[in-house]
């Protein structure tokens, strides 16, 4: 399925407007507000928050996209988790006279956590890190309690090369791209990293909440589909799964970035997940082997 690249360096790729060019020139991410971190296989800076196939509504394909706003969606988060008042804090710019707030931490936000090598156990290492951990910090700075965060987006397949490159001329692209988007990922990496980090933090005493997963809108219906669609709802618990994903704005007018909207949240247990995704739904017909052998068979 063919995508176009509909923001670039976070604008609209065909907005000539001083701060899109500038963008560009200087490929400039405004939501991290620095050189932009998304590259292509041969590590050229690719430029592309989102893509649209010629068919389906845009499909945001960098993570960094989701931290629009100043990573509103990690007070997003906090706010589910702990209540509307307490202020995101860096983890490492915490003192005894900040008062109760939220730590974090997580990549750009000045310290992550260490945590044990899987490894030294024959694993994978780094199998069960997350992105960001939210921790609630008295103004003694005591624990109190912590919630988990996995952002996630999805990876292209195809190639939009020679359209990234016309944007960085500042010509119209007139021809077409393959790109599309490595959908499987969901099957192979997406759903056994968010059960296995699930029962992970399922140990955890003090989270309390589980584990939130932020993803655009077509990652969660994908998402959906894998798992038949019969998940049940939960209350958010020691164990559980909340999702949120989110959907970029209406197009707006040259020298504006789209805004990053949240469409919804659903909320169910690392169990149920993981019962879905090793149960027998969403099977082809029987017999679809036979039947394509066979048809192959017929036309030698």
């Amino acid at each position: 399925m063919a995508s176009r690249i509909i923001e670039f360096f976070g604008y609209n790729p065909e907005d000539r407007s001083a701060a899109a060019v500038a963008g560009r020139q200087n490929l400039h991410c405004p939501f991290l507000d620095r050189r932009c971190v998304k590259t292509l296989s041969d590590k050229l800076i690719s430029g592309a928050c989102t893509l649209k196939p010629s068919n389906a509504g845009p499909v945001i394909c960098c993570p960094i996209r989701l931290y629009a706003g100043n990573y509103e969606v990690l007070r997003d988060v906090a706010r589910i988790s702990f209540g509307p008042v307490l202020p995101l804090m860096s983890a490492s710019a915490i003192t005894s006279e900040t008062g109760e707030c939220i730590a974090v931490f997580g990549k750009g936000w000045g310290k992550e956590l260490r945590l044990p090598n899987r490894s030294q156990s024959g694993g994978k290492s780094g199998a069960y890190f997350v992105d960001w951990v939210l921790a609630h910090v008295s103004a003694k700075l005591e624990l109190v309690s912590f919630v988990a965060v996995e952002v996630q987006s999805i990876d292209t397949t195809g190639n939009y090369r020679e359209e990234r490159d016309t944007y960085l001329k500042e010509q119209s692209f007139k021809g077409k791209s393959t790109a599309g988007f490595n959908w499987e990922n969901v099957n192979k990496r997406i759903l056994p990293q968010i059960i296995y980090k699930g029962h992970v933090l399922r140990q955890e005493p003090l989270c309390q909440k589980g584990l939130f997963f932020i993803c655009p809108t077509p990652v969660y219906k994908k998402i959906g589909e894998r798992l038949g669609g019969g998940l049940r709802p939960y209350p958010i618990q020691p164990g559980s799964l909340t999702i949120m994903w989110y959907d970029i704005g209406d197009p707006v007018e040259a020298g504006n970035i789209r805004s990053l909207v949240s469409i919804g949240q659903f909320t169910t247990t690392i169990d149920q997940v993981a019962l879905a995704f090793t149960a027998p739904s969403n099977l082809p017909p029987a017999q679809v082997y036979e039947n394509a052998i066979r048809a192959s068979l017929e036309r030698k």
